[in-house]
């Protein structure tokens, strides 16, 4: 949208202080509330996003710093913000943006394909830009994953051991079922590391700008997604047992011969671990378990 009105910036930590005495607001440990002050990573983000011509779900918008730059570059953007009290603050602060939709919600709880309809241009892209609270990210990335929404890419910020989590690959302590389930739909990559010190008040944990950019098709394909995500679930179980040992844990000793038939249709070492496996071998075993 690049706004004319290029308004005073929310992103310093003078103003954040400001605006929260002047509303009388208190931090509520419930919500997970940690604001982001610097300007500089706030406009860090929304390069990275790329919102141009785009509709932007933003996620715990707080007193509206990453709001106001999305503002500027996005067609519109739905904000949604569980805080009854900071929906006052964000209104008088964000009051010159007309391609403002806010939501005193719970994006979990919210109908999303009855939400995005509100856009004046639903066809437009959808992308969600969001400082996601520590305590949900995974819930909130999964729920929207997970949902039959088409949504073009995430920017995000988490914690930065859970960034690591959903960009991982095989063979690293970090590669599990998570980082399946968003790799098998999206791209993942860490942008960059954002240190604690930029945020009020100051969390325990360092954080990392995840970006998720959806594939033109799913990294792998598969003929039952359930059964596929399913299987997966299962080898990771017990990260330090072998595939044969979860696998048969979960269908039982008398299918053991099976298990071991579908392993060496599928070219895997029954004492191979999940952790080792690419998303191509769960694919694979997936399949030929299937049969049995």
């Amino acid at each position: 949208m690049n706004n004319e009105l290029s308004l005073t910036r929310i992103s310093n930590p003078t103003r954040t202080r400001a605006i929260l005495e002047r509303h009388g607001f208190h931090f509520k440990k419930k919500f997970g509330q940690n604001f982001l002050t610097d300007g500089n990573v706030l406009d860090k983000i929304v390069e990275v996003a790329d919102v141009a011509d785009c509709n932007v779900i933003e996620i715990g918008p707080g007193i509206g710093a990453l709001t106001q730059i999305l503002l500027e570059e996005a067609s519109q953007v739905m904000a949604f913000e569980i805080d009854e009290a900071l929906i006052p603050i964000l209104e008088e602060e964000l009051a010159d943006y007309p391609n403002l939709i806010l939501r005193q919600q719970d994006v979990l709880k919210a109908n999303l394909t009855q939400e995005i309809a509100a856009f004046d241009n639903p066809q437009l892209p959808l992308k969600v830009v969001a400082n996601l609270p520590y305590y949900i990210t995974t819930p909130i990335l999964m729920g929207l994953l997970e949902s039959e929404i088409n949504i073009a890419g995430f920017t995000v910020m988490m914690q930065k051991e859970v960034a690591a989590r959903m960009s991982a690959g095989p063979g690293t302590k970090d590669y599990g079922q998570l980082t399946l389930t968003v790799q098998y739909s999206y791209e993942a990559t860490i942008a960059f590391d954002v240190p604690r010190t930029v945020f009020v008040p100051q969390p325990n944990v360092d954080s990392a700008i995840l970006q998720l950019v959806k594939r033109p098709q799913a990294l792998v394909e598969v003929s039952d997604e359930a059964w596929f995500f399913k299987v997966i679930k299962i080898c990771f179980v017990h990260r330090r047992k072998t595939l044969l040992n979860n696998l048969t844990l979960a269908f039982g000793g008398e299918k053991k011969t099976d298990i071991l038939a579908g392993l060496e249709a599928s070219d895997i070492v029954p004492e191979r671990r999940a952790e080792s496996l690419t998303i191509d071998e769960f694919a694979r075993l997936a399949e030929n378990l299937k049969r049995y």
